[in-house]
């Protein structure tokens, strides 16, 4: 209305397009559609609310300039993600092409993912599935939780090993889908937390653990221009690996 006086704080937040910056990355395979890496704990995969440099993204930058050009601007070439703490493989699309291609496998669950799981308690069942919405928690923001308007969310696991005597099981779990902390909130639902997750229960005292025992070590797609059957596979790093030995010991 007139004589309404309109004050500006600020304009609206843009998400920017992260530079190369010089950080490590393991690269497993390349070539000029995709790129697989071995994400180390610790590392993030792309800038966003609290950390806007030293990500994956800018490291792939650096050796990879091309992929800035490749699906969203604020984390170009990412189709799919690990959390910051979870260690393990990944694939980076090089070209929009491939971008599109990997993206629309992911939705038709057609991408192998297999982690690795140290749980709290043996699972009665040697395998199953646990097929459980999940959405943002309404009571932390920052956390998932199982959610009846939560989105579609299915987990499959076996047991590989069981430590009756430490109380605890090595799991191997299978993404049909790929939410926010997936395993981790749907493995905390059933009573078994990951070993080591703060965030879902698992942080009890043992095995000295910074971080959960969760991590990626098998990766299988459809190449997306020859159509040919790649499948990656990533052992225990030096941080887990002495855990299981210990407890196999």
């Amino acid at each position: 209305m007139a004589g309404e006086v309109v004050e500006l704080l600020g304009a609206p937040e843009v998400a920017q397009s992260p530079g190369p910056e010089p950080v490590p990355v393991d690269v497993r395979y390349a070539d000029e559609q995709v790129i697989v890496v071995a994400k180390p704990a610790g590392l993030v995969v792309h800038p966003g609310a609290g950390r806007a440099h030293g990500t994956l993204v800018q490291g792939l930058l650096a050796q990879f300039p091309e992929i800035a050009h490749v699906g969203d601007a604020s984390r170009p070439g990412i189709v799919h993600r690990l959390d910051r703490d979870t260690s393990g493989l990944l694939v980076v699309a090089r070209s929009p092409g491939a971008y599109e291609a990997l993206v629309a496998q992911l939705a038709a669950r057609e991408v192998e993912r297999r982690y690795l799981a140290l749980v709290w308690g043996v699972p009665e069942a040697p395998r199953g599935v646990i097929d459980a919405p999940i959405g943002r928690s309404s009571r932390r923001r920052t956390r998932m939780a199982i959610s009846d308007a939560g989105r579609e969310a299915r987990t499959s696991y076996e047991v590989l090993d069981a430590f009756p005597g430490a109380g605890v099981a090595l799991l191997e779990c299978r993404l049909e889908t790929g939410r926010t902390h997936q395993i981790r909130v749907h493995l905390a639902a059933v009573g078994h937390p990951v070993v080591g997750d703060a965030a879902y229960g698992g942080n009890r005292p043992a095995f000295g653990l910074d971080r959960p025992f969760l991590h990626a070590h098998v990766l299988g797609f459809r190449h997306p221009t020859t159509g040919e059957n790649l499948r990656f596979e990533d052992p225990l790093g030096p941080d887990l690996a002495p855990v299981v030995e210990a407890l196999r010991a």
